[in-house]
């Protein structure tokens, strides 16, 4: 991530609420979607996060020979630290992953595209790191693709001033346009939430 309008700060400040803010969300079906997402990742295999967090997914991962959570926030590492003695956890930013090409068997993101300055590099950093073949899964909030759009490019307004973040992207298109297949995409919540499913070539 290019570190740009002082984004790891943002997030820094965020840690210490970070989960509590997050609390009942996750009791209205949020923890649900990480366990339905988690679930389409491959059983010992390979497998990076981008974008961890606090650790919110720790607890949904399946069996793997390697688990490899990243992160650029500092203060959120320092939370999802206490929450696993088995995830790897790697401060760096989803735009330039320090990893050798073809080295995973899968990647996962939740709740993370819609903050990253440049997901198309993204996107590019994630084809070079799963094997050919491998899977990526996104859970993703998105501009929905009905009369809820035009809201949603109001709301963005705000969140970008608040966050940075964006509430209109369109997540399974760019990740179809930086060259992934994208074989499944099951809207939620009237296309609020999209889980995505992709296929490296």
């Amino acid at each position: 991530m290019s570190y740009a309008h002082g984004m790891p700060a943002v997030y820094d400040n965020l840690a210490s609420g970070y989960d509590l803010a997050f609390k009942p969300l996750d009791a209205l079906g949020l923890t649900r979607l990480r366990r339905e997402t988690l679930a389409l990742l491959p059983v010992d295999g390979t497998i990076l996060e981008v974008g961890a967090g606090t650790g919110a997914n720790f607890a949904h991962y399946p069996p793997c020979k390697l688990a490899v959570a990243s992160e650029f926030s500092i203060k959120m590492i320092e939370v999802a630290v206490g929450k696993t003695s088995t995830i790897r956890l790697v401060q760096t930013n989803a735009e330039m992953l320090p990893f050798p090409a073809d080295h995973f068997d899968a990647a996962f993101a939740t709740l993370v595209f819609c903050s990253i300055p440049d997901p198309a590099l993204a996107f590019a950093e994630l084809r070079r790191v799963v094997k050919p073949g491998g899977r990526i899964v996104l859970l993703e909030h998105v501009r929905p693709d009905n009369l809820l759009g035009p809201v949603f490019d109001l709301i963005n307004v705000a969140s970008m001033a608040i966050a940075q973040d964006h509430f209109n992207r369109r997540t399974a298109q760019t990740a179809a346009a930086s060259g992934l297949k994208i074989v499944e995409v099951r809207k939620k919540l009237l296309g609020i939430v999209n889980l995505i499913v992709c296929d490296v070539n």
